[in-house]
């Protein structure tokens, strides 16, 4: 792998380092990013018995904003229980906001990766090129510099490709993701919303 490397030439070690972090990003969402994490089970049902037995308290409030994603909305739904509907949706829209922010954090670094890469790849092909050109001279081509030119050239746009590529499946991957965690806290919000103000009337 090394000697690949090397053979490769300078540019291919920029791809190398995007790999390393593309590779760490994905790790770290497919770590963070689980539907049981984001948003447990049975969390909204304990929320509403909660919320039914009259036992709302700063401390559970608390308790329940530090438990999950699906918490933060829960919680800045129980702070405004008493609020008109209007104003309890507003601060549920508001947690949402920020969460859907923590959800979607380094997903547009490794959207970057994903489209930088084949450029980077791109890059280390014109280098190799220039190379290759470089080895021209008076007395004709050196066969050596020229093979060295060309791998550098193959080298860097296949490596360039083989990053691009996972990385943009991941990427997609752990957007579709994220969007459909944001549809099933805001669901679920909207639905305590509805049993307090049907308790009400």
């Amino acid at each position: 792998m090394l000697a690949i490397f090397q053979a490769a030439g300078w540019p291919i070690w920029l791809l190398l380092i995007a790999s390393i972090v593309a590779t760490a990003l994905i790790i770290e969402r497919l770590m963070y990013l689980r539907r049981g994490k984001i948003i447990p089970k049975k969390l909204l049902d304990e929320v509403v018995q909660v919320y039914r037995n009259n036992n709302i308290t700063p401390d559970i409030i608390d308790k329940l904003e530090k438990s999950s994603p699906l918490g933060i909305v829960l919680s800045a739904a129980l702070r405004n229980v008493d609020a008109p509907r209007e104003v309890m949706k507003e601060s549920i829209e508001e947690a949402g906001s920020g969460v859907a922010h923590t959800l979607e954090r380094f997903l547009t670094t490794l959207g970057t990766i994903a489209t930088l890469a084949p450029l980077m790849g791109l890059f280390g092909t014109v280098v190799g090129m220039i190379e290759i050109f470089g080895s021209q001279n008076a007395a004709g081509s050196n066969p050596a510099q020229l093979a060295h030119g060309i791998s550098v050239a193959l080298y860097n746009t296949g490596f360039g490709l083989a990053i691009a590529m996972p990385t943009l499946v991941f990427y997609r991957h752990f957007r579709a993701l994220v969007d459909s965690f944001i549809i099933d806290m805001e669901q679920q919000a909207v639905k305590f919303v509805d049993i307090v103000h049907s308790k009400r009337k």
